[in-house]
């Protein structure tokens, strides 16, 4: 039975739907976490049959609920497949149509994409998809604005992942905008997965085979955490692994996707949004603690990463 809760998630499952996702979103929404000690989401399964088979028969899914799930829902992701070009039923599609029409919050994870296209809620909007079926997605659905080298999309209230590992990301994306980012990096922490990687990084990154093994960036990453409120540079980064620059840049794009100063600026919004989660009511005090200086610049800071000024994200996330 699903749990009580004031935000309902109701995941749409059809014919040949890949179980990685369907798991995906039952760890991230549908588990229950008393550690957390808020309320958390209610998680439904949902279909057009109540008997579904899921991808190349794996296993068969019965007794779930039916698509009147999704009227009722907050959030719907919505359902992928092995073959994107093969359309959900009309009713899977109606039921898409009719979430949208009322503003409920869509979410496709990987090829599912392709259903949100196909219910038409994607006419005008940014979106993602895997890479592989890029090309064919443009080719179908010309008006949707595709990003085909990023993690995920949030256009608001439609939020599409490219891939199923990318699947965590949006997760645990959303959790970060339902719940801040201090619950979103204890939930990060009970997967054992690697901190919320941001949005625009890219979907693969190319790896060659180095002749010497390369060291891990993990003993740098851990003591510039741990010297947040200090004026780091990308030299002090560079310093500290004993490389130049540009190597340590490279480094940074082959093993995290993203640039040593997008990584510090990311993990200094992460401090800082903790620390007020806490109820940390000084801004000078949090933008020193978090190594931005000044409250006018965390300020910029937090707004340009989150969109809230710190009075709004108190607001909304701080202690009740």
């Amino acid at each position: 039975m699903p749990q009580e809760s004031s935000h309902r998630v109701a995941v749409i499952v059809d014919e040949g739907s890949n179980p990685f996702e369907l798991g995906v979103a039952t760890e991230l929404f549908g588990l229950r976490r008393p550690e957390l000690h808020r309320d958390w989401y209610s998680f439904t399964v949902c279909a057009a049959d109540p008997s579904v088979r899921m991808h190349l028969g794996m296993f068969t899914m019965s007794g779930i609920a039916g698509l009147e799930a999704v009227d009722a829902a907050d959030t719907v992701i919505v359902p992928n497949r092995p073959d994107p070009l093969n359309t959900p039923g009309c009713a899977v599609l109606s039921a898409i149509a009719r979430a949208a029409d009322r503003g409920a919050r869509l979410v496709s994870f990987c090829t599912g994409t392709f259903s949100l296209a196909a219910a038409g809620v994607l006419d005008g909007r940014r979106a993602t998809t895997h890479w592989q079926w890029a090309d064919e997605f443009v080719a179908r659905y010309p008006t949707v604005h595709l990003e085909p080298d990023v993690l995920f999309v949030d256009d608001g209230n439609v939020l599409t992942a490219a891939g199923s590992a990318a699947a965590l990301d949006l997760g645990l994306h959303l959790i970060h905008r339902d719940h801040g980012a201090e619950i979103a990096n204890a939930v990060s922490r009970r997967l054992v997965f690697t901190g919320r990687r941001d949005g625009g990084q890219r979907q693969f990154v190319e790896r060659p085979i180095p002749d010497v093994p390369d060291t891990s960036l993990a003993p740098v990453l851990e003591w510039a955490r741990s010297q947040l409120g200090q004026p780091l540079t990308v030299a002090d980064l560079a310093s500290r692994a004993a490389t130049s620059q540009a190597t340590l840049h490279r480094r940074f794009r082959t093993e995290l996707g993203t640039t040593p100063l997008a990584w510090l600026t990311g993990e200094r919004i992460s401090l800082a949004c903790r620390l007020i989660e806490r109820g940390e009511q000084r801004l000078d005090w949090v933008a020193r603690e978090s190594g931005f200086g000044t409250a006018a610049n965390l300020r910029i800071q937090l707004r340009r990463h989150t969109g809230l000024s710190p009075s709004a994200y108190r607001r909304r996330f701080g202690p009740v």
